[in-house]
């Protein structure tokens, strides 16, 4: 697993337990639900959304707000080294599931388009975006869709809306995106940001999400963030955002000190406490992959003021030896230097 130490992988070390952390709050691979998971009817999600293919890094995503509660299960679909989908007005779920399935059989998102529409005898009341591994981008906005409707294609990326406050949304997202730097995902949230800065949905604020595939099949993780239902949910989505961005440069840092590479492990943890100060798992957790790769003295550095300062740390390090997850010896040397008796590792 690129992401896990080899301890890790060999099932034993105090890094199962950081990894089994690391895992649980990592987001899984988005793939589509079956088409027997579909809900038959149709739901009015009126919202704005971006699908975009970063042409860096080949990787592909939807970003999504609506005031309907939990838009992540209806509008945003995305699938490694295939495209992403943003399906939403009178929302029909199968463009989603099928809009994918199309691109895997060689169609542009243009002629994927024009066969769900023209399937699809509600398509005036549709709106769809796609865009697929090759980052051709097409959209879709039928003439009944809710007003003020519309979307704007650009390159590699669509923006669309419908029933917003105005008609400045969509081109406003398109401009955010074109002129932010940085991963996809930050572009993507740059767009809903946008977008509610220009008016947003006329019925308020409800629920958004952000779903990023790599590339490729197993090229690196995805990202899918979900704000079911709260008062500003763009911003709680990038409040999430840069708590993944902290939990994968953990995994991140403790493989480069599987591999040795300490100094760019310390980079990748000064990134994680930048994001979040205040979490001290994760360096509590990075602190032991140090010590279980030799590197001990580093690790009392930095668990010795966590146990002295925060007594549950004391705790989840009393606990560990007896699930064979730290060596008794260590755990006396951080508990002494917490109590003063050590004043220096060694």
């Amino acid at each position: 697993m690129k992401w896990l130490p080899a301890a890790e992988r060999r099932g034993r070390g105090p890094v199962l337990t950081a990894a089994l952390v690391f895992l649980a709050l990592r987001p899984a691979v988005a793939e589509p639900p079956t088409a027997g998971e579909l809900a038959a009817r149709d739901v009015p999600a009126t919202t704005y959304s971006i699908v975009a293919r970063d042409p860096k890094t080949g990787e592909m995503g939807v970003a999504v707000h609506s005031h309907w509660f939990q838009i992540a299960h209806y509008t945003p679909w995305a699938k490694a080294g295939v495209g992403a989908v943003a399906t939403q007005a009178l929302t029909n779920k199968r463009y989603g599931a099928d809009g994918l399935a199309l691109l895997e059989q060689g169609l542009t998102p243009e002629t994927a388009i024009a066969k769900l529409t023209s399937a699809d005898a509600e398509h005036d009341r549709r709106q769809v975006a796609i865009v697929d591994a090759k980052g051709r981008a097409a959209g879709w906005t039928g003439t009944k869709c809710i007003q003020a409707a519309g979307h704007f294609v650009g390159r590699g990326f669509v923006a669309q809306a419908n029933m917003m406050a105005n008609r400045h949304i969509w081109p406003a997202m398109a401009t955010a995106f074109e002129s932010t730097e940085g991963r996809l995902a930050e572009r993507l949230l740059a767009a809903l940001r946008a977008a509610e800065a220009a008016g947003g949905d006329v019925r308020g604020r409800q629920s958004a999400a952000l779903l990023v595939v790599p590339a490729e099949v197993g090229a690196g993780p995805s990202i899918d963030l979900r704000v079911e239902d709260h008062a500003t949910p763009v911003h709680e989505l990038g409040r999430l955002l840069n708590i993944h961005r902290a939990y994968t440069a953990l995994g991140e840092a403790q493989s480069l000190v599987e591999s040795g590479n300490l100094d760019a492990a310390a980079a990748r943890m000064d990134e994680v406490t930048k994001r979040l100060p205040d979490r001290t798992e994760l360096p509590f957790w990075y602190a032991l992959t140090l010590h279980e790769h030799g590197q001990t003295d580093r690790a009392l550095e930095i668990l010795i003021p966590l146990v002295r300062n925060e007594p549950r740390w004391r705790t989840t390090l009393e606990r560990l030896p007896a699930a064979d997850l730290l060596d008794r010896t260590m755990l006396d040397r951080v508990l002494k230097g917490a109590d003063g008796r050590s004043a220096k590792p060694h």
